[in-house]
């Protein structure tokens, strides 16, 4: 099998509504590209690159000729092909081009898993069956208490009324943009409407040791399920250690790396009792299946981070896969409430993966207008 026709798509939102801001900066409302490969046996499939940075650096790398590197390549050999285009990170062509690292990360990820797709309706096979069947069912939570104008406690007790009136039943809130104070007190006030409810925090790394110090202590009346990536980037692997010695919260992280091999240095570190990587934007299903694999070897739990129905096939497929992160607000992620004609049914906390082979998701043309601009 070879792949004979290579399509991609820049998605984007400029979205018109209040910016969601989470510690120190603003997350997109949609910025992935899209790449869809075709077969010689007339075989399609998808993977997505997903970044918060400008999706030019990749459309760049696109237009400029890896995309002759996949052509003619066989989908159904994914460690070969995954190898080659991610060496480029390392080659002096890459620099001639003027390729960066990151932009070849996001794209051989996004390959990756488009060859997976294949792989899977060759196979007539949903993916999750592939990577080793543990379950067909996943628990998920809403990410939401973001950072907004004119967002005070009121208004965020709304929000959360809002979802539970939506039937979801578990929630990840932002913190690390007020003080450690007030953060406190937004906390307080979701946990007052949910009752027991699962609340994980997620600080998106803008404390120092110091104040992540401070902060499990204040947190332990709240009982939140975890705590995210509490510490800030310069030297987090080695402090995340240290505060996880200093708290029972698990702590967790991994979607900040750009390599597998960084995501092994926090379960090597003993710094994280969850590892929460992301295959659209780094290692796609190769690569994610092997961090899996390592999580479960050495009792970490998985809660990949984003696009929750291409992550639901990792956790499903794993004894270690523990939940997957959702996104309901269409103003923060229109992409997963429009992408696809047959999304996964959610229902009462819990995401139901389809039966179709592959990823078993079908792309919607009127999405891909409304969102994307065609690149190749």
């Amino acid at each position: 099998m070879k792949i004979v026709k290579v399509e991609a798509f820049s998605l984007r939102d400029k979205g018109e509504g209040k910016p969601h801001w989470v510690s120190h900066f603003k997350v997109p409302h949609a910025n992935e590209i899209l790449i869809r490969l075709t077969t010689d046996e007339g075989i399609e499939g998808f993977g997505l690159a997903t970044s918060y940075t400008s999706n030019e650096p990749l459309i760049h790398v696109l237009k400029t000729g890896l995309s002759e590197m996949i052509l003619g390549a066989d989908p159904l050999t994914p460690e070969r092909l995954y190898h080659s285009l991610f060496s480029l990170t390392w080659q002096r062509a890459s620099a001639e081009k003027g390729w960066t690292k990151e932009a070849l990360v996001r794209l051989s990820a996004a390959t990756d898993i488009a060859c997976w797709d294949i792989i899977g309706k060759a196979a007539k096979m949903p993916l999750y069956k592939l990577f080793g069947g543990w379950r067909d069912e996943v628990p998920y939570y809403v990410t939401c208490a973001y950072y907004q104008d004119g967002k005070g406690i009121p208004e965020l007790r709304d929000e959360m009324y809002k979802l539970l009136d939506q039937g979801h039943t578990r929630f990840k809130a932002k913190v690390g943009g007020l003080s450690l104070g007030e953060d406190i007190e937004r906390l307080e006030a979701i946990r007052e409407v949910i009752g027991d409810r699962d609340l994980m925090v997620d600080v998106n790394r803008a404390w120092d040791l110091r104040t992540a110090t401070q902060a499990v202590r204040m947190l332990e009346p709240i009982k939140p399920r975890w705590l995210e990536e509490p510490l800030r980037w310069t030297d987090d692997r080695h402090e995340t250690t240290l505060l996880a010695q200093r708290t029972h919260i698990p702590i967790t992280g991994g979607e900040s790396e750009m390599t597998l091999e960084g995501c092994r240095a926090f379960i090597d570190e003993r710094a994280i009792s969850v590892l929460q990587f992301d295959v659209t934007m780094f290692g796609g299903f190769t690569g994610g299946r092997k961090l899996a694999a390592l999580c479960e070897l050495n009792h970490v739990d998985v809660a990949p981070h984003h696009d929750a129905y291409i992550h639901a096939h990792i956790v499903a497929g794993s004894p270690a896969g523990l939940i997957v992160e959702s996104f309901p607000d269409p103003s923060r992620d229109p992409l997963q409430a429009e992408l696809f004609e047959n999304p996964p049914i959610t229902r009462n906390g819990t995401l139901k993966l389809n039966d179709e082979p592959g990823l078993g998701l079908m792309l919607s043309d009127r999405a891909l207008e409304k969102f994307g601009t065609q690149i190749m």
